[in-house]
């Protein structure tokens, strides 16, 4: 087919915008198998860009999602951004060497947390999609920034999707499903016991860290609340009751 000169001239449409950061490090052979998703905690969009681009900020990501679900690139995914900060997950630490961060326009708890658009979400998904089938990344390896540092953050946060990631197989969400049989658990700050540590090793197998005693401390308090931010959105108070128990079997489970 003849192409006119109407076609010949039409511009291949921008994917992304790019605000590169010098907050980066060469990622070498360290292989890429965590998605880190966090949200920004601050507006305006401006700013945001404004600190990742300001080398005394020292804290970078390689994507940063707006509220209208434009994509900037911050970090080449070549590099290491810096975006976990003191992390872990199972056995890794230091999140930022193997993992792609994901940053989310919106102002977060300290300012006026609220849900993500669907324009936003929409961007993610593709995001995502991409990321995954390239680095070979389980959907399972998908993250909150509170999933690998629950003593420090808490974002994403509740109000974050998870349930809709999992339904296009791009996160990890089993529906929740309360069984019949119980175990009169309820555990919360202050308590100690057998239980307890056991617990605390569900959740250290599902990946977070914890202590190896039988004290429920402020540590692990942060710990529950990351889980609960994770997987029970609805529910965030510490507090380890029935509901939550057989919460934790169920993830562990499947972990």
């Amino acid at each position: 087919m003849k192409l006119t000169m109407k076609s010949r001239n039409i511009k291949k449409k921008q994917l992304y915008k790019t605000h590169l950061s010098p907050n980066f490090e060469d990622r070498g052979n360290s292989e890429v198998k965590f998605v880190i998703i966090h949200y920004t905690g601050m507006k305006p969009l401006k700013k945001t860009i404004e600190w990742f681009k300001d080398p005394n900020s020292k804290v970078s990501c390689h994507w940063l999602i707006s509220e209208n679900g434009y994509l900037y690139k911050i970090v080449e995914e070549k590099n290491i951004a810096w975006h976990c900060g003191r992390s872990s997950w199972k056995n890794f630490t230091g999140l930022n060497k193997y993992s792609i961060g994901i940053e989310l326009d919106n102002p977060g708890h300290g300012i006026n947390y609220k849900g993500f658009s669907k324009h936003q979400m929409n961007s993610l998904i593709k995001l995502l999609k991409n990321i995954l089938e390239k680095y070979n990344i389980s959907y399972k390896n998908v993250l909150a920034h509170s999933d690998i540092a629950p003593e420090r953050k808490v974002d994403p946060g509740e109000l974050f999707n998870w349930k809709y990631l999992a339904k296009k197989n791009l996160a990890y969400f089993p529906p929740i499903v309360e069984k019949k049989e119980k175990h009169g658990n309820f555990f919360k700050f202050g308590d100690s016991g057998t239980k307890i540590k056991y617990v605390k090793k569900l959740l250290n197998d599902i990946g977070y860290k914890t202590d190896a005693n039988n004290k429920f401390d402020l540590k692990f308090k942060m710990i529950v609340e990351a889980f609960q931010r994770r997987f029970f959105p609805h529910y965030i108070n510490g507090i380890i009751d029935e509901k939550m128990y057989q919460r934790i079997l169920q993830i562990h489970k499947n972990s």
